[in-house]
């Protein structure tokens, strides 16, 4: 059973989120937040596996109820919910470790399927706005190429680069003629010692160490 929290400070939009997700049957609603503030308290309370999280909300807003859980609870996943995709406030939530972002009036299969990837670790943003969140990612930070992270086996180095392409789990292990369950210890492995939070993290890094080329193509040897 998947352990959920809402946070939304709009009563409607959380008792239809938490309708939507009880009705999945692999799901579990253990709390709902009005706010930030509740939002960290209730995670620390319940320890959901996914938090489903509003941005704009009173006191203590989605942005910073994401560092506060994460800081605490890094296991949480944290999924941002939006009522604009374009909102400039979901570039920093992710930045802060949310591992992904629904607008609100998404089909609600969307929801039901992203928090379920959530909770399994997998992608949940599209190769196409995998692309623009790491543009917009690399063109805010400025800084210049660096060399490949250090630490990381060849095998970690080249499930990192796909990574940065955008592919999922399931591609990656394709690609790579292995299972997806060795595509999730390598990237889990690769998160770890580099302290990444999120794929979106890791395709950053990917792209700023010169493991994928501009056109989104990986540049180690053999994986293209």
């Amino acid at each position: 059973m998947i352990r959920v929290l809402v946070a939304d400070d709009q009563a409607l939009v959380r008792a239809g989120v938490r309708m939507l997700l009880q009705a999945a049957g692999d799901m579990e609603v253990v709390g709902e937040a009005q706010d930030g503030a509740e939002a960290v308290r209730l995670a620390e309370r319940h320890l959901p596996d996914v938090i489903l999280m509003d941005l704009r909300m009173p006191r203590v807003d989605g942005l910073e109820a994401i560092k506060r859980v994460l800081a605490a609870r890094p296991g949480i996943r944290i999924v941002v919910l939006t009522t604009f995709a374009e909102d400039a406030n979901v570039y920093a939530a992710l930045r802060a470790g949310a591992v992904g972002f629904l607008v609100k009036d998404d089909d609600p299969e969307r929801m039901v399927d992203a928090v379920r990837r959530a909770a399994a670790g997998e992608q949940l943003l599209a190769p196409s706005v995998l692309r623009r969140v790491v543009e917009r990612f690399l063109a805010a930070e400025e800084q210049a190429a660096t060399p490949p992270p250090a630490g990381l086996t060849d095998r970690e180095l080249e499930v990192l680069a796909l990574v940065g392409t955008g592919l999922s789990n399931a591609e990656i292990a394709e690609q790579l003629h292995v299972g997806v369950t060795t595509v999730k210890t390598h990237i889990a492995a690769a998160m770890d010692k580099l302290g990444l939070r999120n794929r979106i993290q890791a395709a950053v890094v990917a792209h700023r160490t010169g493991l994928v080329d501009a056109s989104f193509r990986p540049m180690r040897r053999g994986l293209g």
